[in-house]
């Protein structure tokens, strides 16, 4: 079912609205991540991670300073964590984890130009939902012994599908090239465990991107 609401938003989102001509972008950059965990209402320690988001943008005109622009894109995310007390997931004996993540992120947002010039400042604002695609765990267990194994995704461990609301800060040049900040703060529980952790990404980071094909107005 996820996979075919993907396929509908890629559909929707962006074949159609390429018939009107509108703004169609690419955009990549580093970022760092983390994770708001905690086990049974306690915070533990979190660590962030490197990598990097990249994807496909669109800018469809909506009324005045107010755009639309999703965006479909792949990213890296993960956290290292140090356990205080026992955790159902990754294992009730490891006292740590460090996760490697990849995602297909599908995002609607809501693009406000701030400012008149053709070369602006501009706000993008919206949920995401996040397709988990791989992922990777290493923990130490108390025994003394290290494992690293793949992330299981399924309804009683890792959630394949969750969401995050995205906030963007950046600047569009006249000849369609832009920069901007983001944060993503994770909205649902990655961890589908019966009485396991709660844990909600945390992702940060910088991009650089550009419109092939601009918008009239």
């Amino acid at each position: 079912m996820q996979r075919c609401f993907l396929l509908i938003f890629v559909s929707i989102v962006f074949v159609l609205p390429l018939r009107a001509q509108n703004a169609v972008g690419i955009f990549a950059g580093p970022q760092a991540s983390s994770a708001m965990y905690s086990i049974r209402h306690h915070d533990q320690a979190v660590e962030k991670k490197y990598g990097l988001q990249a994807g496909l943008t669109m800018k469809v005109p909506l009324e005045g300073i107010i755009y639309f622009t999703p965006a479909l894109y792949y990213s890296t995310k993960g956290y290292k964590v140090t356990f205080t007390e026992p955790s159902v997931l990754p294992s009730e004996f490891a006292k740590n984890n460090d996760t490697r993540i990849h995602t297909v992120d599908a995002a609607l947002l809501l693009n406000f130009d701030l400012g008149k010039s053709i070369s602006h400042l501009f706000l993008q604002i919206g949920p995401a939902l996040e397709f988990a695609i791989a992922g990777r765990e290493k923990f130490d267990l108390n025994n003394g012994q290290s494992v690293d194994q793949k992330m299981q995704f399924s309804f009683t461990e890792y959630g394949f599908v969750t969401a995050s609301g995205v906030l963007h800060l950046g600047y569009e040049f006249k000849d369609g090239l832009f920069l901007f900040g983001h944060y993503e703060h994770g909205l649902s529980n990655i961890s589908n465990a019966d009485n396991g952790p709660n844990i909600r990404h945390r992702t940060f980071g910088v991009s650089i991107g550009k419109y092939f094909r601009k918008h009239k107005g």
